[in-house]
């Protein structure tokens, strides 16, 4: 698979590279990385208080992290076991409860089920089987990781190149001060690569950080 082939168009215009627009590369995507490698999440101080909680995606896997009630970080599936619906529509906030808005399912904090309207009275319904899945999750250095597969190495172990950059740093002691929201209309490496790559910045922060920034020391690949 060529991951870095362009598509062009007749007249040899770029229009994008394959590596950011071919299905078999997402899907790829998608089990390689989303659904086998440890995703961060957040950090555990955005979780102060029992019930306060985040959701978002892992890959195409909607997720919900909460602090339960046994002080615990939590992790599970953000769709109701009964029709699929979200419990949580919300991206962050605080609750007693995960109430699902179609049939009124309502699940405790660590996702086991608490009640379902009128099923007690099918005769197999047994509720203490039933629970939102659960998603493994673990706290490494403050941050809360996750991930979708049961055979990935633990954080420490997977993560033990990062840790060896910044020795020094206790992030367990991190705090959140102030949070800010950005919606990207682009593909995610789109991103990842901008904020990989400082060729940018004399020209876009040239008011801040651009003038610290020296070209002949860096090497700037040519493609895109």
């Amino acid at each position: 698979m060529d991951w870095k082939s362009d598509l062009v168009s007749e007249d040899g215009c770029f229009v994008a590279r394959r590596g950011f627009a071919a299905e078999d590369i997402y899907r790829a995507e998608q089990k390689a990385i989303f659904g086998r490698q440890w995703l961060y999440l957040g950090h555990e101080s955005e979780l102060r208080a029992k019930g306060d909680y985040v959701t978002t995606y892992m890959g195409e896997t909607p997720v919900i992290v909460t602090r339960g009630d046994d002080n615990a970080i939590h992790a599970f599936v953000n769709s109701c076991t009964h029709r699929g619906l979200k419990v949580c529509l919300n991206d962050r906030g605080h609750t007693r409860l995960f109430t699902c808005p179609y049939h009124a399912w309502v699940y405790n904090l660590d996702g086991t089920l608490r009640g379902a309207p009128a099923m007690t009275l099918n005769e197999g319904f047994c509720k203490d089987q039933i629970a939102l899945p659960k998603i493994r999750c673990q706290i490494w250095q403050g941050w809360i990781m996750v991930t979708l597969n049961p055979d990935a190495p633990e954080p420490e172990q997977a993560l033990a190149g990062v840790r060896a950059l910044i020795p020094n740093l206790d992030m367990s002691t991190y705090t959140e001060t102030y949070r800010e929201t950005f919606r990207w209309a682009t593909n995610w490496k789109v991103l990842a690569e901008n904020f990989m790559e400082s060729y940018h910045l004399p020209m876009c922060h040239a008011g801040t950080i651009g003038g610290a920034s020296k070209l002949e020391e860096m090497v700037c690949p040519e493609g895109s």
